[in-house]
C-alpha cells in the first residue's frame, strides 16, 4: 500500500512537471508581489518630534519598490499596516514603473509621482523605535510582504534604517 502511494505521488508529480507548472508551497504564494518594501526609516534622525510644522514625521518613511522586470503597478487599494493596527490606504493612483519605488512618508506634504513620494497626512509616528512588524496588503486583501524588525537585531548601526530588499 505505501508502495503505491509513492508512485501516485511520484506519477503527479511527473505530470505536473511536464505540464510545465512548479510545485510552489502555500506560503511562498502568499508572498507572490512584485511590489515589495525595499526598506523602513522607522526612527526619524533627531528628537522625535509629531509637530506637524517642525516636527520630523516626515524623516520617517517605507520604501516600497516594484521588483518586476516588466509590469507596471498601481499602488491605489494598497495597505501598510504596523503592529499597533495602525494602518495607511493608498487611495490615489500611483503607478510604479518596474524598478521604481516611492517613499511612504509621515507627516503632510503633497504628494509626487516626479518625486516618488506619498504623505500620510498624519503628523504622528507610525513605526516605533525599539521594534515593529510592517505589513503589506495587495487592494485584494492579500499580504504582499512582511517584515518585523527590533532595533538591536536589525539595525548594527543604528541609523534608524533597515533595509529588506536591495
Amino acid at each position: 500500500m505505501r508502495i503505491h502511494r509513492v508512485l501516485t505521488a511520484a506519477a503527479a508529480t511527473a505530470a505536473v512537471a511536464a505540464l510545465g507548472f512548479a510545485a510552489v508551497p502555500a506560503q511562498a504564494a502568499e508572498y507572490s508581489s512584485a511590489l515589495k518594501i525595499k526598506g523602513i526609516q522607522y526612527d526619524a534622525p533627531g528628537r522625535d518630534s509629531n509637530k506637524c510644522s517642525g516636527g520630523n514625521t516626515k524623516d520617517e518613511y517605507l520604501t516600497i519598490k516594484n521588483y518586476s522586470k516588466t509590469a507596471k503597478v498601481n499602488l491605489k487599494g494598497y495597505v501598510v499596516k504596523d503592529a499597533a493596527g495602525n494602518k495607511f490606504t493608498f487611495k490615489n493612483s500611483h503607478t510604479l514603473e518596474p524598478g521604481d519605488y516611492i517613499k511612504l512618508r509621515g507627516g503632510k506634504g503633497t504628494d509626487s509621482d516626479a518625486g516618488n513620494v506619498v504623505y500620510r497626512q498624519n503628523c504622528n509616528f507610525m513605526w516605533n523605535n525599539d521594534k515593529d512588524t510592517i505589513y503589506f496588503y495587495k487592494p485584494s486583501g492579500a499580504r504582499a510582504d512582511v517584515h518585523s524588525y527590533t532595533k538591536t537585531a536589525n539595525d548594527r548601526d543604528g541609523n534608524g534604517y533597515i533595509n529588506y530588499h536591495g
